[in-house]
């Protein structure tokens, strides 16, 4: 079944016995997130959470089913999350759906699914689960989140504050919280002791990554010119900002590229490809030359790094800055190899 923002909200923090699926599909994979963890605070602290990735349901569809059915080791509440989930996991899904019970909910994030995937349809068509798209604030409604995020650190925003912040995080849920919280701490903010949020808070601990640094980084990998992606890659570090807005940048860029390849693919010239997707002009020119140096296998493969790279930083505890800057200088080497066949 469909759900709006509020309805699955709504579900999420009163789980049904009913709903055996919440699929949460789009491109805000943060938001997405931040929808499953309402379901992890509805279970309560004590409940058993198993972790899948769409690769593991891909392997053994089966294996979903199984553990909805499973009763939780201590005999607590018990309930699965999937993450990186794509149409591989149709099948997994199926089982579940169609299997005589369950029992333990499943919230399934799917980052890179549109409504017209099998997954999304199968998930839209059954009364068992409830599908709902997640795609990223823009304008007030951006300004608007990030000014309730504010909130939740007890920081008032002033003048164009939310405004500054929504552009400098690329409209990511997950590096506003971020940089709230350091401004919290910079502040000394709290729910019993509000501060002001205004420029002078934003420049002082605030980082700006402007369009321009990240389009350079982004282009840099796509082209393999792992020399000027290592100069964009230092400038970013030290302006100690978050990857992860460019990280979502270059995996739309990557999943652009993959559509127009498989036209290519498809028997398409390269020019009107570009022309029938209303490609700037002013990236004509790099977007022709990536389409003749990528494969489609080796764009989707390149999406799928970038996808692993940003949820273990989502997840904490890895090398931050180090692994996403080892992972796209990666990915544009095997760009400039490419380019040499």
């Amino acid at each position: 079944m469909k759900a709006s923002e509020t309805r699955i909200k709504a579900a999420l923090d009163r789980p049904s016995a009913d709903i055996r699926l919440y699929l949460l599909y789009g491109p805000d994979e943060s938001g997405a997130t931040a929808l499953a963890d309402r379901l992890g605070r509805a279970m309560g602290p004590e409940a058993e959470r198993v972790d899948f990735d769409g690769a593991a349901l891909k392997a053994d569809s089966a294996r979903l089913a199984d553990e909805a059915a499973s009763l939780s080791l201590f005999g607590g509440a018990r309930y699965i999350r999937v993450t990186g989930a794509g149409d591989e996991t149709t099948a997994a899904v199926e089982a579940l759906l169609s299997a005589e019970r369950a029992g333990n909910p499943v919230v399934m994030i799917a980052p890179s699914l549109k409504a017209t995937s099998r997954l999304v349809k199968r998930a839209l068509e059954a009364d068992t689960a409830l599908a709902a798209a997640c795609y990223a604030p823009v304008g007030e409604s951006a300004e608007a989140l990030a000014a309730q995020l504010a909130r939740e650190h007890g920081l008032r925003m002033m003048g164009g504050a939310a405004r500054r912040l929504v552009q400098a995080a690329g409209g990511d849920r997950a590096v506003m919280a971020r940089e709230l919280e350091k401004l919290a701490l910079f502040l000394d903010a709290g729910l019993d002791r509000p501060q002001q949020l205004d420029d002078a808070a934003l420049d002082a601990v605030g980082a700006d990554l402007g369009e321009s640094e990240m389009s350079e980084i982004v282009e840099g990998v796509i082209a393999g010119r792992t020399a000027e992606l290592g100069a964009g890659l230092c400038r970013m570090s030290e302006g100690g900002g978050s990857p992860i807005p460019w990280l979502r940048q270059l995996a739309r860029r990557l999943g652009g590229l993959a559509e127009m390849r498989a036209d290519v693919a498809a028997g398409g010239d390269i020019g009107a490809v570009i022309k029938r997707h209303r490609v700037f002009f002013r990236e004509e020119a790099a977007t022709a030359a990536a389409l003749r140096r990528w494969t489609p296998e080796a764009l989707v493969e390149a999406q799928r790094r970038v996808r692993r790279i940003e949820r273990a930083l989502m997840a904490g505890g890895t090398a931050g800055v180090v692994l996403a800057d080892q992972g796209m200088l990666g990915i544009a080497e095997r760009a400039r190899r490419q380019e040499r066949r």
